[in-house]
């Protein structure tokens, strides 16, 4: 795992648990694994969100919370689907609710040498065959000859599931204070930034990447795992929700804007009624987009500096990558503990 330990060179963990306040600066998906995972290590911690607690302005609020190292790997580093795989664990043991049908990856035939690309960059999956589809997804027969299914791979809903993590944190002895503007140069103890793009004065390097979605409604198709559809120009996904919803997603964009082009909206709808029909009859809920925030690498970064320690740069695997990053942080801050593919010191 390419780890090595600043405890066996002589040098200390940052904080003893309960010896030092430990305050998270964002209350994103980020933010509030770190604040759980030492909350429940029996540290003092303060959560801090500028924002009140509808969080509708972080990037988790429009995020599909797709749990799928598997499937990422077709365009991702290693790195990203080791840390994926034990955050699935972590998911697991602090979420046993979360569901963890798998994902399914299906390509209309004008596709097919996408759709073979994508089976040999991944990994994780069986090639199904379309009465094996039926078994999975009543709501597609007829609809695919064949899949790709990756069994281990999750979801979780973000807009359900983020409020449950601050209950957690609260009920673990922290707090989560919403309206409250943090400066992380400031501060007793451990101060851990995951405030995405808002650490540009930190990270100049930091951008953001555009990412669209529609919510829509529809009783006539019942999904119980996200389907990924193979495409050379929008691969797109549908993630069933809550109340007969479906999020659409599939875009990265870099651009640097809050809107949804016609453009977008047009090609995510086209994309899911080539899914299942039954989709052109659902009703649009609410058509949106989130900016994620990327190194240029598009690679997560732990930057320590002695008791500042900054968490970012999780693009476009938030959901995926928290858990196995607030556990990495947590190991430095406790046993001085450094992930060299992740962290860097100063």
């Amino acid at each position: 795992m390419y780890q090595s330990s600043d405890a066996q060179r002589g040098r200390s963990p940052v904080a003893l648990r309960g010896e030092s306040p430990v305050s998270v600066i964002g209350a994103g998906i980020a933010g509030a694994w770190q604040a759980l995972l030492f909350a429940q290590a029996g540290h003092a911690v303060t959560l801090h969100e500028r924002g009140d607690d509808a969080m509708t302005q972080a990037t988790s609020h429009w995020a599909g919370g797709m749990l799928a190292p598997y499937c990422e790997r077709e365009v991702s580093e290693p790195v990203i689907m080791r840390l994926g795989i034990r955050s699935l664990d972590l998911w697991r043991e602090h979420f046993p609710q979360t569901p963890f049908n798998g994902s399914l990856v299906v390509s209309h035939p004008r596709d097919r040498a996408d759709f073979e690309r994508f089976a040999k960059l991944t990994s994780g999956h069986r090639r199904i065959d379309a009465q094996a589809i039926i078994g999975l997804e009543p709501s597609l027969e007829g609809r695919f000859r064949d899949a790709l299914f990756f069994p281990d791979e999750g979801h979780v809903e973000p807009r359900l599931v983020l409020p449950q993590l601050h209950q957690r944190i609260a009920a673990s002895g922290g707090t989560v204070a919403f309206n409250s503007e943090a400066d992380p140069a400031e501060g007793d103890g451990v101060v851990i930034d995951c405030r995405g793009l808002g650490a540009r004065e930190t990270f100049p390097e930091l951008r953001g990447v555009k990412g669209e979605m529609i919510i829509i409604e529809s009783d006539e198709i019942e999904l119980s795992r996200p389907v990924r559809l193979i495409h050379p120009r929008w691969p797109l996904y549908i993630i069933p929700r809550a109340d007969h919803q479906f999020m659409i997603g599939a875009t990265s964009i870099e651009r640097e804007d809050n809107g949804v082009s016609v453009r977008s909206a047009l090609e995510l709808l086209s994309a899911a009624y080539a899914v299942h029909p039954a989709f052109g009859e659902a009703r649009i809920v609410e058509i949106g987009s989130g900016l994620r925030p990327a190194f240029p690498d598009n690679l997560p970064r732990i930057a320590v500096n002695n008791q500042r320690i900054a968490v970012n740069g999780l693009y476009r695997h938030g959901f995926l990558l928290a858990p196995a990053l607030a556990e990495l942080t947590l190991g430095y801050v406790e046993r001085g503990v450094i992930d060299n593919e992740v962290m860097q010191c100063a």
